[in-house]
C-alpha cells in the first residue's frame, strides 16, 4: 500500500506543472548516449508520447554526431574539427544528410511510434523551415556548415496542432537551396526562440554545469551564467550548450535546461518534479 501511496504523491506533485504547461511548447535537443543506449531510447520516447498524451506540444531535434563519423569511417573518409564544428566538403555533406536526415531521423520517428505516439520526420530544409547562411569560425571557411539566420516554424506548428510530434534533423538550406549541416543545439535553440517555446531542453552527457568544485550547479540566471564563462568555471563543450541556453533566454524562451540524459525518464524528472537534480535549469 506504501508504494501506492507514494506513485499518487509523485502524480500530486506533478499536477501544477501539467496545469502550467498545458498547450506549450518543449523543444528536446535529443542526442549523446540517450541515443545509443536501448534503455535510455525506450525511456526518452516513452517520455515524448507521455508529453504529448497530456496537451504538451514536444519538437524533438536530434543530432547525430558519433553516427556520421562511423559512417565516414566506413567509406574511408577522415574528419577534421574547428572548435567543434566539422569540415564539410561537398562529399561529408552527402553522409550527413543521408545519416540525419534519412536512417536517424526514421528510427527516432519509428522509436516514438513503438512508444504510443505518432512523429514525423522533418529536415530544416522541409518548408523553408531553417534559413542558413555559410559560417564562417574566426575567418575561415569550413565548408558547408551553416548558421541559422531565419525560421519559419509554420510547418512545426501545422504538425503539431494535427497531433503529431515533429522530429527535426539539423540540416538547413541557403537562399539557393544549397543544404548545409547545422549544430543541433543551434537548431533547437533557433526553433525555440521562433517557436516562441516555454521549455528548451539539451540533453548531454554530463550531469549539468558543475562549480569548480564538481558540484552541480542546479540554477544559474544567464548573469550568473556569463561569470561563469569569463572566470573559467564553465569551459570546454559546455561554453556553446550554455551560450545557446542564454540565447534562446534572450529570444523569449521561458526556461531553459542542460539535462543528464544518461538518467532514465530525465525529462520527466526536469519538468514534473520540485527538485529533480538531473541538471542545471537556466532562467533570465
Amino acid at each position: 500500500m506504501q508504494s501506492l501511496v507514494e506513485k499518487a504523491e509523485v502524480l500530486i506533485e506533478a499536477l501544477p506543472y501539467m496545469r502550467r504547461f498545458m498547450g506549450k511548447t518543449i523543444v528536446i535537443k535529443y542526442g549523446g548516449h540517450a541515443m545509443t543506449d536501448d534503455d535510455l531510447r525506450a525511456s526518452f520516447a516513452l517520455d515524448v508520447v507521455l508529453l504529448k498524451f497530456i496537451g504538451l506540444r514536444p519538437v524533438i531535434v536530434h543530432g547525430g554526431g558519433p553516427q556520421i563519423e562511423a559512417t565516414l569511417n566506413r567509406l574511408g573518409k577522415t574528419s577534421s574539427f574547428v572548435e567543434g564544428l566539422r569540415v564539410t566538403d561537398d562529399e561529408t555533406m552527402e553522409v550527413v544528410e543521408m545519416v540525419l536526415g534519412g536512417k536517424l531521423n526514421r528510427e527516432i520517428v519509428e522509436m516514438v511510434q513503438q512508444g504510443g505516439g505518432r512523429a514525423v520526420g522533418l529536415t530544416g530544409s522541409d518548408g523553408a523551415l531553417l534559413r542558413v547562411r555559410r559560417k564562417l569560425v574566426n575567418g575561415h571557411d569550413i565548408g558547408r556548415v551553416g548558421e541559422v539566420v531565419e525560421v519559419d516554424p509554420r510547418i512545426i506548428s501545422s504538425v503539431s496542432t494535427a497531433g503529431f510530434i515533429p522530429v527535426v534533423a539539423p540540416v538547413g538550406a541557403d537562399q539557393d537551396g544549397l543544404t548545409y549541416n547545422v549544430n543541433a543545439d543551434e537548431a533547437a535553440g533557433a526553433l525555440a526562440r521562433a517557436l516562441e517555446a516555454e521549455k528548451l531542453m539539451l540533453l548531454t552527457d554530463v550531469q549539468g554545469v558543475k562549480d569548480t568544485e564538481g558540484r552541480l550547479i542546479s540554477r544559474l540566471s544567464t548573469e550568473e551564467a556569463r561569470k561563469h564563462i569569463a572566470e573559467g568555471t564553465i569551459k570546454d563543450g559546455m561554453i556553446p550548450k550554455v551560450e545557446c541556453c542564454v540565447d534562446a533566454l534572450s529570444g523569449g524562451v521561458t526556461r531553459t535546461h542542460i539535462v543528464d540524459g544518461r538518467v532514465l525518464h530525465a525529462i520527466l524528472l526536469e519538468i514534473f518534479t520540485d527538485d529533480s537534480r538531473v541538471g542545471t535549469l537556466l532562467v533570465p
